[in-house]
C-alpha cells in the first residue's frame, strides 16, 4: 500500500468515525442520555484524527505536496463528508502517477 492510499483509507475511516460521532453518539447522549456512547467513538475519533494528521503530513512530506494542499487536507477532515470528496482528489493523484498521460 501506498503513502496515497495509506491517507485515502484513513481519510475514509476517520469520516465515518466523525459521523458516527456527529449522527450516532451525540444524539445518544443528549437524547437518550447514554454519556459512553460520545466517550467511545469521541476517544476513537480523536485517535484516528491524529493518525489522518500525521499521515497526512507524511505524505505532504514524501510527495513535495505544496503546503496549501497539506492544509486543505487537514481541514476536510473536520468538515462532515469533507474527506470523503478529498479522497476522490487522492484518488485521481493516485491513478495519474500509475497511469501517466491517462485521461479522466
Amino acid at each position: 500500500m501506498n503513502s496515497l492510499q495509506s491517507l485515502r483509507w484513513a481519510g475514509i475511516i476517520e469520516g465515518v468515525s466523525f459521523l458516527l460521532l456527529l449522527f450516532i453518539a451525540m444524539p445518544l447522549k443528549y437524547g437518550a442520555g447514554f454519556d459512553m456512547a460520545v466517550t467511545v467513538v469521541g476517544a476513537a475519533h480523536g485517535g484516528l484524527f491524529v493518525l489522518y494528521v500525521a499521515i497526512a503530513l507524511f505524505v505532504w512530506v514524501q510527495k513535495r505536496w505544496p503546503f496549501l494542499r497539506m492544509l486543505i487536507a487537514v481541514i476536510v477532515s473536520v468538515i462532515p463528508f469533507g474527506p470523503f470528496v478529498f479522497e476522490r482528489s487522492l484518488r485521481r493523484e493516485e491513478n495519474e502517477e500509475l497511469e501517466p498521460g491517462a485521461v479522466f
